[in-house]
């Protein structure tokens, strides 16, 4: 399995970098939507089948690959837009800054206290290289979707550290890193709600321009 598990977490690098360097909304939320499915398939791989690794990969599945890319699609659907026009850093430099973080994961990863068997695999690696792309994401997007997709891949890289949390503290890792996805995500639903009904456009950079 441990081959398995390195070829998912190489395709949640490469997803990672995917959504860096698009301005697709659309494209950008099946990006984390399929990031989201093949991370529900780690906690079968790492622990094998049982009953807790099943209800934990199919939470991950309903939640991360079907249902908050559902809640997205209907958002940009009833929002009308497409596209994340002129980001605060460009697409390119985003992609060179996301490179630089995840080399900078991968060498970070080597000095850390690590147990034995964690020592040169890709899950500490793909976690922090994760949590910074959705950093990026979130520092660098005008539109408040797209700082919703870098918020879930910030989750998506805390998610991964759970996994190997998940067999000393089982259930409450997990409960409590899918809770507090749902509960943001509502929040930020209603965020976005509020946001366009009152200015009409989900360009953060205006709200700058509010005044008491």
């Amino acid at each position: 399995m441990h081959e398995a598990n390195n070829l998912l977490l190489l395709l949640v690098i490469l997803l990672n970098f995917f959504t860096l360097g698009s301005s697709r909304l659309g494209a950008c939320i099946r990006a984390v939507a399929i990031q989201g499915a093949i991370l529900s398939l780690l906690p079968v791989t790492v622990h094998g089948v049982n009953p807790h690794a099943l209800f934990l990969s199919a939470g991950a599945l309903a939640l991360k690959g079907l249902f908050i890319p559902w809640l997205l699609f209907r958002a940009i659907r009833e929002v009308r837009i497409r596209r994340e026009v002129e980001p605060l850093i460009g697409y390119v430099p985003t992609l060179i800054l996301g490179a630089l973080t995840t080399a900078g994961s991968f060498i970070f990863a080597d000095f850390l206290p690590l147990v034995e068997e964690h020592h040169g695999g890709l899950f500490i690696p793909t976690a922090l290289a994760t949590l910074f792309t959705g950093f990026l994401l979130l520092i660098t997007r005008r539109k408040a979707i797209t700082q919703v997709l870098g918020y879930l891949m910030l989750e998506n890289g805390i998610f991964v550290f759970g996994i190997l949390l998940s067999a000393a503290m089982p259930l409450m890792v997990e409960a409590g890193v899918l809770l507090d996805l749902l509960v943001a995500i509502f929040v930020m639903g209603i965020v976005l709600n509020q946001i366009n009904r009152e200015f009409s456009t989900l360009n953060t950079e205006r709200l700058s321009a509010l005044r008491e």
